[in-house]
């Protein structure tokens, strides 16, 4: 342990008495008034103005977003943030001394390719780590020392570490790479694009309906054939033809992938426990799911639709946490001139005699007008809480009212003052680093059955005994992030429900209960993490809605189900980013294409309001 690093942990350790507890760090960190890639206005002389040509709820990063292609299209923009730092859910917070955390999400990979390089992201500070390799599950068993799975970029080298548990499944690999990158590769255009808008079509004159037709396109495109490239790429990781060169010939196959049970999915191509458990994470995390449940297939397709400078699929880090993310958007957006202010609390929006949107109202009275008013906030704080229930048709209330947003997440961030040293990869004698601690660690998944059972005592209102745990170090590649010979872990775990059994509360014992056991889980697969902590943060679903504005504490504003996208998304024709009140729309995770660090939704919104906008 560095003399740094421990001398330091003495004095926190002396300062906190016990592990610390979410409410007591949230306290003591506001009144320190530490925060990462704080922003508290555009500019250091601009002040919040009376009028704007648009007016953007929240200043999450899809919020940001939208705000930046509008002053980039001349729209006079305003974005209204009430926590003293931007980036909604991605946010870098220095929860205890000297360590910084990317509080709420961790990792970046959907991020849409054209946001990066129509902001120009990197020339306004991002700057991203990727990880390779990127998975790495440990095993509990007798054997010393256990075995574990160790995946990458290196198809050869995923082969020989599946070969350990299944040579047939080690041969089948990239065959099912090859398959789910089809069907990513067919989906993808959807993503860039609204909805078509069903009632639309037909409607109008001849040159309207033809217009009409032209949101058809990306449809079209998905159940069209796959790029080239694709074909190439899935041509060099098997000697056999790629499973097929039309996604129309293989629409059976793809329904299957979206409509059944992931764990179905997988025992078709596999055999081996630790690989399909370690798959299906991808297809449960952030839902309220099991692997053995219907439709969990297309949250695996969520998960891999990314990229990483050109590598897709590829996860990676971001230089100074997910904060820096949310920063480069704000520069990005202020340099083309937009005024972005935080604490500053939306309580209403404003309507006109006509029922349209012409404004909001903040906390502190004052009023901003605006032509086009776009939010951020989730469904649910938008239409159940900015607008007035008898402005809005019954039928679309009760439907945003519907919305599951059932959330499994409690999220623990932690430092420590040493790396985790785990039985099935011992650390080396100095300490640095090696390629398994830059991963998602999966802890408790060497098999699909433990998965399931964790989901069936969180659907009994009992958080799970063994839960499942994606721990990540992302001060293993950017050790700014904590002092010297420290590090900042992070442990996205699952599953704990919103509402406990027997009307229990998520009170201080609840939420310490809930972590030491997880922490007693780590100690199982690497001895010692317990006496390195020096501090927790815990974030129950409950403290992920009331800090973040989560529903629920879903991360991705309600459930990623089939019945809540694309059309359905969040309600049957209003999958636009239109909204019943006219000249307000939806911008964040709770519109198409759903939640993660995507933009896609922000993007899309910025377009749609923008054509509006040139109409009126």
């Amino acid at each position: 342990m560095a003399r740094h690093c421990g001398a330091m942990a003495t004095r926190i350790q002396a300062r906190l008495n016990t592990v610390c507890s979410s409410h007591w760090l949230q306290d003591w960190h506001l009144s320190l008034g530490l925060s990462g890639a704080r922003l508290t206005h555009a500019g250091a002389a601009e002040r919040l103005q009376r009028e704007y040509d648009a007016v953007v709820i929240g200043a999450g990063h899809n919020g940001l977003v939208a705000a930046a292609y509008l002053q980039q299209a001349g729209v006079r923009t305003a974005v209204l943030e009430k926590r003293h730092v931007l980036g909604g859910a991605a946010v870098t917070e220095e929860i205890v001394p000297g360590f910084k955390f990317s509080r709420a999400s961790y990792l970046l990979s959907l991020l849409r390719p054209q946001i990066y390089a129509e902001l120009e992201l990197q020339r306004h500070g991002l700057r991203v780590l990727p990880r390779d390799p990127y998975s790495f599950t440990p095993l509990l068993e007798d054997s010393s020392p256990p075995r574990s799975l160790l995946l990458g970029h290196n198809m050869a080298q995923n082969q020989q570490q599946i070969a350990q548990f299944s040579q047939k499944d080690a041969q089948a690999y990239p065959e099912y790479e090859a398959f789910m990158g089809g069907m990513v590769s067919a989906l993808d255009p959807l993503l860039d694009s609204p909805p078509v808008d069903t009632a639309a079509l037909g409607k109008g004159s001849l040159l309207q309906q033809l217009r009409n037709l032209r949101a058809l396109w990306p449809l079209l495109q998905a159940a069209g054939h796959q790029q080239p490239a694709l074909v190439q790429q899935c041509s060099s990781h098997t000697t056999s033809p790629p499973p097929g060169l039309a996604l129309g010939q293989q629409l059976p196959r793809y329904y299957e992938v979206l409509t059944a049970p992931i764990s179905k999915i997988l025992d078709q191509w596999f055999e081996s426990e630790p690989l399909k458990a370690t798959l299906a994470t991808d297809a449960v995390i952030g839902a309220m799911t099991s692997p053995h449940t219907p439709g969990s297939g297309y949250v695996l397709l969520h998960h891999v639709m990314g990229e990483l400078e050109g590598r897709r699929g590829a996860w990676g880090y971001v230089a100074g946490g997910m904060g820096a993310l949310s920063q480069a958007i704000a520069n990005a957006a202020t340099a083309r001139g937009a005024h972005i202010f935080a604490e500053k609390t939306v309580c209403h929006v404003l309507l006109g005699r006509d029922g349209r949107a012409q404004g909001v109202a903040l906390q502190d009275g004052t009023e901003v007008r605006s032509k086009l008013v776009l939010s951020n906030a989730s469904p649910q704080i938008t239409f159940l809480e900015l607008i007035p229930q008898k402005q809005l048709p019954k039928d679309f209330v009760q439907r945003i009212r519907q919305v599951d947003t059932r959330s499994p997440v409690t999220k623990i961030n932690v430092a420590v003052d040493r790396l985790p040293s785990f039985l099935a990869a011992p650390n080396a004698r100095d300490g640095q680093p090696l390629p398994h601690h830059q991963c998602s660690i999966h802890l408790n998944c060497e098999n699909t059955h433990l998965l399931h059972q964790a989901f069936t005592e969180a659907t009994h209102g009992h958080p799970s005994n063994r839960p499942m745990i994606e721990l990540c170090i992302p001060s293993a590649l950017d050790p700014g992030l904590a002092p010297q010979g420290c590090h900042v872990v992070s442990l996205f775990t699952q599953y704990t429900p919103s509402v406990l059994a027997d009307g229990q509360s998520w009170d201080e014992q609840a939420r310490n209960a809930y972590a030491d056991r997880v922490f007693d889980c780590i100690e199982d697969y690497a001895p010692g993490f317990k006496a390195s902590v020096i501090g927790r943060d815990i974030l129950t679903p409950p403290d992920l809605e009331r800090i973040f504005g989560l529903p629920g504490g879903n991360i991705f504003h309600g459930g990623m189900s089939l019945d809540q996208l694309y059309f359905a998304r969040p309600a049957p024709s209003y999958s636009g980013y239109r909204s019943p009140i006219p000249g307000l729309y939806l911008c964040g995770s709770g519109a198409h294409p759903g939640g993660g660090v995507m933009g896609a939704a922000g993007r899309n919104a910025a377009q749609v309001a923008l054509k509006d906008f040139r109409s009126f």
